[in-house]
């Protein structure tokens, strides 16, 4: 997993090789999430199993609310296999810095 901040963050999620995970539950991803990312909820039962079935020749750019769980499910990642990148300060700080979401 590496770390970026927003300013880094931005710039990588526009590589057509990277995927945008949003870690957090769908209640939270429905309020507002950063554009091109797909929801896949950490904190449920079925995380390992759906994040199976994803390509790991991608590389992931994860991110959550604050930066806490998406740093659980980049780590969860890297161990089977996956190369994981993950925004420190999660959504909050994307929003802090000014950046877009879509609702």
């Amino acid at each position: 997993m590496i770390n970026l901040d927003v300013s880094q963050f931005a710039k990588k999620i526009t590589d057509k090789n990277v995927v945008v995970l949003d870690v957090r539950t769908p209640a939270e991803f429905s309020q507002g999430r950063i554009a091109k990312s797909i929801n896949i909820d950490v904190l449920s039962d079925y995380f390992i199993a759906d994040i199976a079935g994803l390509n790991k020749d991608a590389q992931y750019a994860i991110y959550c609310r604050s930066g806490k769980r998406s740093v659980d499910a980049a780590t969860a990642m890297d161990e089977i296999g996956f190369s994981t990148m993950n925004l420190v300060g999660g959504i909050i700080a994307w929003q802090e810095s000014n950046n877009e979401i879509i609702i």
